[in-house]
């Protein structure tokens, strides 16, 4: 079943052409009135007898435009839709309805039908999850997402132990795959990217299993390299960098891997923000890996602390570390996360019954508040993370791993702002591959394409 739309129910059908406004007609009755009043202020009773008829004229002029001579009907907002009334109901002295003038110019502007529109896609399966999004042009630089499939498969699961793909692990992700085949299917696709990252990149069958993807679900998955993971997750946060920034350290803590760029606009700024990457790493460590060698249900204070200089030490060894030294310490740097870590973090911070996507994407955090955070989970025990409705049972073993690489982070690049970004590689994808297609070159206006 073809899932529907967002905006597919939306309809023009308020919109009429047909019989003046009653802003116009407002206008008209007040000037018959001004015609009618005394001037030297005689008369007063010809005129409130004049005001009772023009009254009770307005009103039967009313009646007879909305229910009887044109066969309108007023619906919610003021507007009208045509009605259909059978000819045997018709009255002899009711002529039939009158077709609806054509619109000016001006109002023949539509916003474009998603049917339509092109449609792009963008497909990331990484260590812990498969997520996948379709979407069209919106604005320059903004697009609208029309079906969306996240899944947590755990592919990377015993990865760091054996080096390979497990058997369970590659059928929960095949199971996934052919969801999103299925999705795919069912649109005209003007462009799509499919990616994997570090589980396929690393494991010794990895190739295998991308044959087994082509074989059963269908689709032709593209093992990304770090470079290229740490440059989409750029990409798809351009938007949450605002204007006045003189540099961010971005990071994407992964399942198997962690991400982090170091990104420089205090001498200009470019349309795509991965241009002004200055250095970046990848680090081989994840929420995954990081909880499977150092245990993710039980974790004490001594635990934690060992998985920070774990982290630490890796970060140490990146030798592009300080190239923002000549902004870190001002008021105009601040740290990005792109992770399940930190939008796990916004939600608890925030208190939500649930996480809502739309309070969390591109929230500021302070570093009081991410200490407290921090503080608050690691004083959960197991059953008290999977208790808390933004956690949950498949991340209730993961998230103190994944605050851990966060902790050494911000040893690092010490900040008091962090803005949150419940966004990554699929965002990315899809604006380089709208931006290279020329969607957003072409005459857009308002939403509208002319």
């Amino acid at each position: 079943m073809k899932d529907r739309e967002p905006g597919a129910d939306a309809s023009d059908a308020g919109v009429s052409g047909d019989g003046p406004s009653r802003h116009s007609a407002g206008r008209s009755q007040k000037g018959r009135q001004a015609a009618a009043r005394p001037v030297n202020g005689h008369g007063q009773g010809d005129a409130a007898q004049h005001k009772t008829k023009t009254r009770k004229r307005r009103k039967r002029r009313r009646g007879r435009k909305v229910f009887a001579r044109d066969g309108l009907q007023p619906v919610a907002g003021g507007g009208q839709v045509e009605t259909a009334i059978p000819p045997a109901q018709l009255k002899p002295n009711m002529p039939p309805a009158k077709p609806a003038p054509k619109l000016e110019q001006a109002e023949q502007v539509r916003r474009v039908p998603t049917a339509e529109l092109p449609v792009f896609a963008a497909l990331d399966l990484g260590t812990n999850n498969c997520r996948l999004l379709v979407a069209v042009p919106g604005r320059p630089g903004q697009f609208r997402v029309i079906d969306a499939f996240s899944r947590i498969v755990r592919l990377g699961e015993g990865l760091s132990a054996s080096g390979r793909l497990g058997q369970p692990a590659m059928d929960r992700a095949v199971e996934a795959l052919k969801v999103c085949s299925d999705k795919l299917r069912n649109r005209k696709i003007r462009n799509a990217r499919l990616i994997a990252t570090e589980a396929c990149r690393t494991a010794a069958n990895g190739a295998e299993f991308i044959d087994r993807v082509e074989r059963e679900a269908g689709l032709k998955l593209e093992i990304i390299d770090r470079q290229t993971e740490a440059r989409l997750a750029v990409s798809g946060c351009g938007s949450l960098v605002e204007r006045d920034t003189d540099g961010v350290v971005l990071f994407d803590i992964g399942g198997g891997s962690s991400e982090i760029a170091l990104i420089d606009v205090s001498r200009h700024r470019s349309p795509r923000l991965a241009n002004h990457i200055v250095s970046w790493t990848s680090l081989p460590v994840g929420v995954v890996s990081l909880a499977e060698r150092f245990g993710g249900r039980t974790v004490t204070r001594e635990i934690f602390a060992a998985m920070v200089e774990d982290v630490a030490t890796r970060l140490r060894s990146f030798d592009g570390r300080d190239r923002l030294s000549h902004v870190v310490s001002g008021p105009k740097f601040h740290l990005l996360g792109t992770s399940g870590t930190v939008t796990t973090l916004a939600g608890v911070h925030l208190e939500l019954d649930r996480y809502d996507r739309r309070r969390v994407d591109g929230l500021w955090m302070d570093g009081l508040s991410v200490d407290r955070m921090v503080e608050k989970v690691l004083g959960w025990d197991f059953q008290q993370r999977v208790a808390n409705p933004c956690i949950g049972a498949d991340r209730a073993d993961l998230v103190l791993a994944g605050c851990a690489i966060l902790e050494a982070i911000r040893a690092v690049w010490p900040s008091e702002r962090l803005r949150v970004a419940d966004r990554g590689l699929r965002e990315g994808i899809l604006s380089e591959l709208m931006a290279d297609d020329g969607v957003w070159r072409r005459n857009w206006r308002n939403g509208q394409l002319r």
